[in-house]
């Protein structure tokens, strides 16, 4: 049987009524380690709406059409024994919701600003609280095309009616985080969702200011000869940029619905410990430096409610290695407010431009029982959707059977 078949044999056993222990069975080498988990754990997926990489499978699909993709997204969750979904509701500076700041997003009709004649956020909100699902709003703060033509955005966008908040690099366009009005209008632009629908949680990803681009500069020059000067660097002054957006959200979701949580999903190296102490025993990109999140404080100081670091490298992996990475993370969380969750690279799991590792249907298996050993961690979110339904090699299936086998809530 091929490893396609395998999984899909195995995935049906348990979602028709035979259990995980069907499943476990039809799945060689399973473990007990999912009966020794709490029963409150974070079993989350993300699902990308940017670029229709999740939902909707292509924009302009009607109403109806568009509604029945999410609520297979809904129900494929359920199956999968999972409790949670992140849906990414503003992917580029638009909406996924009637929106008082911003325009409907074109990934719906194809068309930036055009309505789609119902309303995905609040649906997605009450379908998935009638399923016991968490529903976690997902939020890109700062970019606003996948491109860098402002006039490919429609009229009334506020990127073009504030060209001065615009920032073109790598071929794309974002706002500047250095300006105090974009830090506010892009707060009050997500606490619109926060106002109007009763939101489990406000998710944030791994973009703020973007990913170095070789040969490039982000030039935010004016904005720090203007606002800078207190700082020791220019790194300093992004850093603290960064700091006041997410202290700032934190507390003024607080202010308007106290249940909502607030989470994070960054890059999974803070720093390296060749450049800080403190840092981890790897050799990758550092949010620090190059990104400018300092995640470790936000964790230490309690400002957020959760993160979930994109620990997306395979155990063993020789520059990021996910078992180094996931009791340094253990260890930051330790004795803080912030729940600790790991983000798992669902995607990479058998494609072949993937090293060994990832062609292994237990490799993501091994990930949990892994986290099992570190009570901080409270549990994982795969990226993303899609892969969590195709599951080439299995790697979902195993992990249900060997992780899942009963329901689980999420953590509070």
């Amino acid at each position: 049987m091929s490893r396609r078949a395998f999984a899909a044999t195995a995935l049906s056993a348990l979602v028709a009524g035979g259990g995980a222990v069907a499943a476990g069975a039809a799945i060689a080498g399973g473990s007990d380690s999912g009966r020794k988990r709490a029963l409150r754990e974070m079993r989350g997926v993300w699902v990308a709406t940017v670029a229709n990489r999740d939902w909707p499978s292509k924009p302009g699909l009607t109403a109806d059409e568009q509604r029945a993709e999410l609520i297979a997204q809904l129900d494929s969750a359920v199956e999968r024994r999972l409790n949670t979904v992140i849906l990414q509701v503003r992917p580029t500076a638009d909406a996924l919701w009637p929106s008082s700041y911003e325009p409907w997003s074109q990934v719906l009709t194809g068309t930036q600003g055009t309505a789609p004649g119902w309303d995905p956020l609040g649906t997605a909100v009450k379908e998935a609280h009638a399923r016991g699902l968490e529903l976690h709003a997902w939020f890109n703060p700062y970019r606003i095309a996948t491109h860098a033509d402002p006039t490919r955005l429609v009229a009334s966008h506020p990127a073009r009616r504030n060209p001065d908040w615009v920032v073109t690099y790598g071929g794309k366009l974002y706002y500047n985080p250095g300006l105090p009005e974009v830090r506010a209008f892009v707060q009050d632009a997500i606490l619109d969702a926060v106002k109007k629908y009763p939101l489990d949680a406000v998710h944030f990803d791994d973009y703020f200011y973007p990913y170095p681009v070789a040969g490039q500069t982000f030039d935010d020059t004016a904005a720090y000869d203007r606002y800078g000067g207190d700082f020791a660097s220019r790194a300093d002054w992004r850093r603290d940029n960064i700091d006041k957006l997410v202290r700032e959200t934190a507390a003024r979701i607080k202010q308007i619905r106290p249940t909502t949580q607030f989470g994070i999903s960054p890059f999974g190296v803070w720093r390296n410990a060749r450049t800080d102490p403190l840092g981890s025993d790897t050799r990758a990109l550092q949010s620090y430096d190059d990104v400018y999140a300092d995640t470790r404080k936000w964790v230490r100081e309690s400002w957020i409610d959760y993160i979930c670091p994109q620990l997306y490298w395979n155990i063993g992996n020789a520059a990021a290695d996910y078992a180094k990475l996931v009791p340094w993370w253990a260890q930051v969380a330790q004795g803080t407010r912030t729940k600790l969750y790991v983000g798992e690279a669902l995607y990479k799991a058998g494609d072949p431009a993937q090293p060994a590792a990832w062609q292994d249907p237990a490799e993501l298996s091994g990930h949990l029982t892994l986290g099992a050993d570190h009570p901080e961690v409270r549990g994982h979110v795969w990226f993303a959707a899609k892969d969590t339904v195709t599951d080439g090699i299995g790697a979902m299936a195993r992990v249900v059977a060997d992780h899942y086998q009963q329901s689980a809530r999420p953590p509070r």
